[in-house]
């Protein structure tokens, strides 16, 4: 094992070691589904506070500030105390210095600084655990953001996750729990997502693609990228002149009506989720701003989610449930996304446990936060009652919990489920339309070619054999073979059993006969069929105990 791994392990399990017993930990696992937590110190006496929690996940390099990130937006799982302290790790991080900025940029993108840009600022606007952004003019007048990676950070997280994985495969192989919740997915899927997110190249595409998804919302603001000043470690992009919905103070919140940019918010989501199957998949408030003008802009594209058409049906199929609060339908929808063993799986309790969670959600505005947490809750019912939800399901719950917050920052009375009920069946009629496009319609007759070519030649033999009266259907809903013995084999022994009862009678009544050979006082010929009677009695007794595969069984 390389030194470099095993400072890796060191780290990390000094970390677990220093947590394992502290309230961080005690919170994460009994909020999930909202325990009483007792307000008592850990048994060794330790007094964790959520600052040094920071700067231990700063220490520990960028995948793990990437990992406070996404637990500063887990209100679910974490005390509000530690979600403000892990949300200062989206800013409060050192920067890169103007000369590895000029060094990076060059080595990208084949010129210099001062050659690409009429004005480039040193001061970074923002500075984050992945890169930083610095605000810049073009010759043409256009004003963009440069996203600068950070030197070193692409090796950085492989290692970490390199790391990671391999001690989740070992808790998932010597762990019952770790292997419960799939913990080796888990960290296979926060792989991907983030070396996705390393790659600003497939960030400006998504920018591209979700600005063209999303055209048709005017209170809605996705930044165009810069192709000629783009590569994987640099993104420009518009740049949008806004504040961070956190940010905002009450007055601005009082002064304007927020609901038809939330309606426009909302419904963009609900596009994204079940009828373009590509949405934004880290729509948490620091990455919301809220323009001069009063309109969202989507920022951060470099984590996004991607839905089949098979997994938007079943997401579609929950929403709906959720929106009408229809447990059996939530359950069903469910069911059909996840993976279980039905002899290991306890269906009724899960069906059981779903319902209850539904009826115990009554509070729907969004300063409760309803939605996001419900579907989180799912997944850990799930877990619990032996089913494997897809991973996607995840992906939404998260969604939809950081959609809550923005929600409820600037309409904190938002009926978020009823907005979602009241888009619903304006997006069926999307995803209608959308399956009806000629290229969608296309593949279907491509698909079934085969069964439009075979249909007259069978549909002929049926038809022929209808006038000739020799249509047959076969059924082989039992095995005729088997069943046929297993009936004679029952009819053989019942006559049997009758013959040996007759000769039994029959040797008794022949013993009352008086005869001049005789045994023990009886005839010898009523003796010895009274004999062979019971012999075959007692072998048709033995053959039933002892070779009857279904007496055999039912002992």
């Amino acid at each position: 094992m390389e030194l470099g791994h095993l400072e890796k392990y060191r780290k990390f399990f000094g970390f677990i070691l220093k947590y394992y017993n502290s309230e961080v930990v005690r919170s994460t696992a009994n909020s999930a589904l909202n325990e009483v937590q007792e307000d008592e110190t850990t048994a060794d006496g330790f007094n964790d506070k959520p600052e040094e929690l920071v700067e231990d996940l700063k220490k520990m390099g960028p995948t793990y500030v990437k990992l406070g990130q996404l637990l500063s937006t887990r209100p679910d799982l974490l005390p509000d105390q530690y979600l403000k302290a892990l949300a200062n790790l989206q800013d409060d991080v050192d920067t890169i210095s103007y000369e590895e900025v000029e060094k990076i940029f060059e080595d990208e993108i084949g010129v210099k600084i001062n050659k690409a840009f009429a004005e480039f600022e040193k001061i970074p606007l923002a500075s984050a655990s992945i890169g930083q952004v610095h605000k810049a003019v073009l010759p043409s007048g256009r004003v963009v953001a440069v996203k600068i990676q950070r030197p070193g950070v692409r090796k950085n997280f492989f290692e970490d996750l390199d790391a990671l994985k391999e001690m989740a495969n070992f808790a998932v192989k010597h762990s019952t729990e770790a292997k419960k919740y799939a913990l080796d997915n888990v960290v296979e899927e926060l792989r991907f997502i983030l070396l996705n997110e390393l790659d600003y190249i497939k960030e400006a595409q998504n920018l591209t693609l979700l600005k063209e998804n999303l055209k048709e919302y005017k209170h809605l603001i996705i930044p165009a990228p810069v192709p000629e000043y783009s590569s994987a470690k640099i993104l420009t992009m518009d740049f949008v002149d806004g504040k961070k919905i956190t940010s905002l103070g009450n007055l601005r919140k009082l002064e304007a009506d927020f609901t038809p940019l939330i309606d426009d918010l909302v419904e963009a989501y609900m596009k994204q989720i079940i009828v373009d199957g590509f949405a934004h998949a880290d729509p948490h408030p620091g990455n919301i701003h809220l323009t001069s003008d009063n309109r969202i802009a989507l920022m951060d594209l470099g984590m996004v989610a991607k839905f089949s058409p098979n997994i938007m049906e079943k997401i579609m199929m929950l929403l709906v449930g959720m929106s009408k609060k229809d447990g059996d339908a939530i359950t069903d929808a469910l069911l059909e996304m996840g993976d279980y063993e039905p002899t290991e799986t306890n269906l009724e309790n899960f069906r059981k446990n779903i319902n209850r969670l539904v009826l115990e959600s009554t509070t729907t505005t969004a300063d409760e936060m309803a939605t996001g947490r419900i579907v989180l809750q799912m997944n850990k019912i799930a877990a619990e009652d032996g089913v494997k939800l897809a991973v996607e399901l995840n992906i939404l719950g998260k969604i939809l919990l950081n959609l809550d917050q923005i929600v409820a920052v600037l309409t904190p009375k938002y009926d978020l489920q009823l907005a979602i009920k009241k888009f619903m069946e304006k997006m069926v009629n999307k995803k209608m339309k959308q399956e009806l496009k000629p290229e969608n319609l296309y593949g279907f007759l491509l698909e079934n070619k085969k069964l439009v070519e075979n249909l007259p030649g069978r549909l002929n033999k049926i038809t022929e054999k209808l006038a000739a009266n020799e249509f047959e259907i076969k059924i082989h809903a039992l095995d005729e073979k088997r069943f046929s013995e297993g009936f004679q084999k029952v009819a053989n022994r019942i006559t049997s059993g009758l013959i040996i009862a007759s000769m039994i009678i029959g040797a008794a009544l022949l013993m009352r006969i008086p005869s001049s050979y005789s045994i023990f006082g009886y005839g010898i010929l009523p003796f010895i069929f009274f004999l062979v009677a019971i012999g075959l009695g007692l072998f048709l007794v033995y053959d039933i105990m002892f070779k009857d595969e279904t007496f055999k069984k039912s002992k």
